[in-house]
Order: C-alpha cells, then sequence, then structure tokens
C-alpha cells in the first residue's frame, strides 16, 4: 500500500511533513509522488493564508469524488485554525493536531488499516464470503469510521505531546541538507498572524535532543542543516532556569563544528527583531559553522503600521540590530518579510517602508500583499486597502528589491566562492549552488555526483537575485 503527502507553506511544515512520512514508512507503507496510486493521502496544512487553505479544499475534494472507485483514508494536519478544523473533520477521515503524531498508527488503525501486513486480514475477510458465493467488489468495501467527538476548541491550543513529536526520527527528503526545528508555537500574537491560534504557545525543545540531531547529521556528512522556529531567538525564555538560551544554543552548535571536523552551514529561521541582540550574532561570528546569513523579518518600515501588527519593536531598534549585523557579520547577506497593504496602510506609510529597501540593502526579500485570516486579531477589522493599491505597492517594493539584488551580485563577479550544489537549474546543462549567503550561482556541467557537496565557482556575470560562473578545480 502506498502513501502520499501534500506539504503546504513554510520549512516547519516540511519539516513536519518528514516525521510524519517516517512514521507511515515505519507502519510499511510505500511513499509514491502520483497521488492516483496511493491509498492513504494526507496534507500538511497552513493556515496563514486564504490561499493555502483553499489548496486544501479543492484537493479533499477531488479525494471524495475518487472515494467512490476505490478505498482511500484521507488525513490532514500542520497549521489548521478551529474554523478550519470544524469543516476538515467533515471531509478528511482524520484530522489531527502534529503533536498528536506518535498517535497516527492507532488512529489508522481504528480505520481498518495497521500496515500493509494487515490487509492480509481483511483478504481473509474476502475469502470467507467469497466461500459464501458472495461476491464482493473491494472498492465498496467500507472502512468503520472512528467516532470523533466534535467539541469546540479554544482559541489557543496546548502544545501537549510536542516531545513525543519531536522525539521521532525524521525522513530526511535531501541526503545533504536538514531542517531541525527546536521549539515550536509562538506568543508574540501578532495581529494579522494565525500561528498561536494553529501551533500554540511557544515550547522550547530539550537542548540535548537538538544537539543529538545535529550530530546524527553532521556525522552523517549533512552540509546545510536549519535550526527552525516561529520566534528562533525567544528559544529557553519558556524554561528560564531549566534551558539556555538561544546564544547558547548556538555556542554548543559551533563547539560542535569545531570538534567534528566536518565541513557544514548552519542556519536558522526565524529570529523576532524584540529578541535579537548582539550576543547572538557575536556567536555566529566566531564559528565558521555558523552561516553568515541573517532572515530577520520587518514587515513594515512605519511604527504605526508595527504597532497595529502588535509587532513589539520599533524601527529604531530595526535599525540598531541591520547596523549591529553589518559591524559584527561585515560579509553577512540580509534576507527579510514584508507585508504591504496592511489594513489601515497609508501611502505615506508605504512609502517609509519603500525607503528602507535601499537603506537595509537587502538581498532578498518575501514581500506578502495582505490578506485577512479568520481566527487572527485583523479579521476582524476592515480590509481598507484596494487589491489593485496592494498589487501596485507589490510590485513597487519588488522593483526595489531587484535594484539592491542586481547591485550585490555585480560585485561578486570575478570572485571566487565556495558553494553547496544543491541540482540541476531549469537549464539542464547547468548545475544550482548556493553561497553561505544564499545567493544562487549556476554553473555549466554535466557532472550529477557534484550534486551535494561543495566546489568551488568564480563568478563571471550577474542578475537580479542568481549569478552564473565557471566551476574550478
Amino acid at each position: 500500500m502506498k502513501y502520499h503527502i501534500i506539504q503546504l507553506g513554510c520549512q516547519m511544515n516540511i519539516s513536519d511533513g518528514e516525521r510524519v512520512q517516517k512514521i507511515l514508512d515505519k507502519m510499511g507503507f510505500e511513499e509514491t509522488e502520483v497521488e492516483e496510486e496511493a491509498s492513504l493521502l494526507g496534507i500538511i496544512a497552513c493556515s496563514v493564508r486564504q490561499k493555502g487553505i483553499n489548496k486544501v479544499y479543492s484537493r479533499i475534494s477531488k479525494w471524495n469524488k475518487w472515494k467512490r472507485k476505490k478505498n482511500l483514508l484521507t488525513f490532514v494536519s500542520g497549521c489548521v485554525l478551529p474554523a478550519d478544523k470544524e469543516n476538515f473533520l467533515k471531509t478528511f477521515d482524520l484530522v489531527f493536531k502534529m503533536s498528536d503524531l506518535p498517535e497516527l498508527p492507532q488512529m489508522i488503525s481504528q480505520y481498518g488499516i495497521v500496515s500493509p501486513a494487515s490487509m492480509q486480514s481483511l483478504d481473509a475477510g474476502f475469502n470467507d464470503l467469497e466461500k459464501n458465493n458472495k461476491s464482493v467488489n473491494p472498492a465498496e468495501f467500507k472502512l468503520n469510521d472512528v467516532k470523533i467527538k466534535d467539541t469546540k476548541p479554544s482559541k489557543v491550543i496546548k502544545n501537549e505531546n510536542i516531545e513525543d513529536f519531536w522525539s521521532i526520527t525524521p525522513k530526511y527528503s535531501s541526503g545533504f541538507e536538514a531542517f531541525i526545528p527546536i521549539q515550536n508555537g509562538c506568543d508574540k500574537f501578532c495581529t494579522y498572524c494565525a500561528v498561536p491560534y494553529t501551533r500554540g504557545r511557544e515550547v522550547s525543545r530539550p537542548s540535548s535532543e537538538i544537539m543529538k540531531e545535529l550530530k546524527r547529521l553532521v556525522d552523517s556528512n549533512y552540509k546545510s542543516i536549519t535550526l527552525l522556529g516561529q520566534n528562533v531567538n525567544s528559544y529557553g525564555i519558556d524554561k528560564k532556569g531549566e534551558e539556555i538560551n538561544f546564544s547558547q544554543l548556538l555556542e554548543e552548535v559551533g563547539k560542535y563544528g569545531e570538534k567534528s571536523g566536518k565541513d557544514f552551514w548552519v542556519y536558522f529561521t526565524s529570529p523576532h527583531p524584540r529578541d535579537m541582540n548582539d550576543d547572538v550574532l557575536e556567536v555566529i561570528a566566531k564559528y565558521e559553522c555558523l552561516a553568515k546569513q541573517i532572515h530577520i523579518p520587518v514587515q513594515s518600515g512605519d511604527d504605526q503600521v508595527l504597532e497595529n501588527m502588535n509587532r513589539k519593536h520599533s524601527m529604531e531598534k530595526y535599525r540598531q540590530i541591520i547596523h549591529s549585523i553589518r559591524r559584527i557579520l561585515p560579509t553577512a547577506t540580509i534576507f527579510t518579510d514584508i507585508i504591504v497593504g496592511f489594513t489601515g496602510e497609508t501611502d505615506e506609510q508605504f512609502e517609509k517602508t519603500k525607503k528602507i529597501m535601499p537603506e537595509f540593502k537587502y538581498n532578498m526579500a518575501y514581500i506578502a500583499q495582505y490578506s485577512p485570516r479568520p481566527g487572527a486579531v485583523s479579521s476582524k477589522w476592515e480590509d481598507t486597502v484596494s487589491k489593485e493599491v496592494k498589487k501596485q505597492r507589490f510590485h513597487d517594493l519588488t522593483e526595489e528589491l531587484v535594484k539592491t539584488s542586481f547591485e550585490y551580485n555585480k560585485k561578486m563577479i570575478g570572485k571566487t566562492y565556495k558553494v553547496l550544489v544543491r541540482g540541476r537549474d531549469r537549464n539542464q546543462e547547468y548545475l544550482s549552488a548556493l553561497t553561505e549567503g544564499k545567493i544562487i550561482i549556476r554553473f555549466k556541467s554535466d557532472n550529477d555526483s557534484l550534486i551535494g557537496q561543495y566546489v568551488n565557482v568564480k563568478v563571471e556575470s550577474a542578475v537580479p537575485f542568481s549569478t552564473e560562473g565557471i566551476l574550478l578545480n
């Protein structure tokens, strides 16, 4: 029997999906990339934007039509708002919190499928019916539904059993890049964000378990490792006196990097400006394995908009962070997140955001057009900015980003960079790689054995967001 999982949203959802895959593999299911081949179909959902939830509804509608012709079991987990959960309970066979993943085998067994081996008992049942001269069409064989208690979930979910979830060894989707969750949930309650209502309050994973997973990956020659959390630099705050803080965790990672003698880069995402201090940057500067790339979300360049978003940081604080990065990590690239068209954002307020683009010279910015999400505080407010204005502001910021990205990339021409080869470029004559700062460099090569390895490439040309070079021996 085969399974197919669709993963939507952020890197955290991808990491969660790897643990789901490991559980299903242990049960004896076989992964397939062709969903039509699967008898177990699942989605790791993302409630951050309505577009993501629309994809879930579209897919389950299709899957439920397939049930008329064959036996299927469907499930959904991930970031799911209470309102979406109520609807999913009516359309999916299984709806569960990611922290309840260790119970998934039991949930599946209640539907009459424990593992492919258990199908022998179903086959035996069919054989008994055939002996009684009754014809059975397996497509019409009905599984017994799990009785799910239909209760109203609380607004902010509890992160019960999350450590049991973390104890599951993932089925890593790559042999050289991996994610390590270090915390789950969020205590910041930004007014536009649904995460506290889908993942609950912040819970830090034991540092001993984080280091155990990191050591296992490093010893297995992984080259790129990303520490994941909704607010990584608030790591340990929920366990004061019991756990180290984020800079101390990075120190432990850096020390092991030196001790191991292995060559690898460690990234983290995403820090929150409110909790970002020089101590984190100073630790990164000390250790070669801690990558010189910082993703620091700004969301808006206007203090009033930031206050309306409940971001808990000012532009003065954010500028101090950028100045510290430039001073302590002069070679670091800087990425950010920005929302345009947030409720009440005026033209003047947007212009302030536009001005920070050339000021901070971002290498990359993930720009989103604001859309209300049911469950988030701002969903109760009138969405005052039109779609047309949001779209124009998105294009205006993108144009500014193109300028700063191109300016940086042109300065790379003539220089040689150590890069991690990640796979084939869209132009199959080229391999695509990333620098330590996550700048794309592509180069001509027919040697696929380089994928997953470090090589040296000399940059010969540049465009916004990427460069091209030649492979050096």
